[in-house]
């Protein structure tokens, strides 16, 4: 029974097994969840992401023991990785430009989206080294770095234009 509750967490549900492309579904959720959350509900992207490091910590236990229940290293199913760090991915944003209208708000979540997949995906920069790290670790650290990456990346795209100003 136990085992049945690490599963369904680990792969959210039924989004991890049963929808394809289960990486980016799952980051699709996270970003929906923290796309409410700071564009409905109005937290700070500081508070959601200060919420979501409990989250960022239980994976590592969690996906170890999906790998194990599975006997598979890293699943594809399992998507927590990719759902828990979707909010690093803003940390860098200037909050009151992201909030200056709905097309602002939503161009800047599809391109940290964006991003977030391609680092993810092709993993480069020495990303894909982290993944032998052991245990529920290398799942865990591989996305946490893609997303720190784009972070970068995203708020340097919005402080350039803004040095022209």
């Amino acid at each position: 029974m136990r085992d049945f509750f690490i599963l369904n967490f680990a792969t959210l549900g039924p989004i991890g097994r049963k929808f394809p492309a289960p990486g980016t579904m799952g980051s699709f959720v996270g970003l929906l969840v923290f796309g409410i959350l700071t564009g409905y509900f109005h937290y700070s992207i500081t508070s959601v992401v200060l919420g979501f490091i409990p989250l960022l910590l239980l994976g590592v236990p969690l996906c170890s023991r999906a790998e194990k229940i599975m006997n598979k290293s890293d699943p594809s199913e399992v998507i927590w990785d990719e759902f828990s760090v979707m909010p690093f991915i803003f940390l860098f944003l200037d909050e009151a430009y992201l909030h200056q209208s709905d097309i602002y708000f939503y161009s800047w979540l599809t391109i940290g989206f964006v991003l977030f997949r391609f680092f993810d995906i092709i993993k480069p920069l020495g990303i894909s080294k982290l993944q032998d790290l052991p245990k529920g670790w290398g799942v865990m650290i591989d996305d946490f770095a893609a997303a720190l990456i784009s972070a970068v990346i995203l708020g340097l795209f919005q402080t350039f234009p803004l040095s022209f100003f």
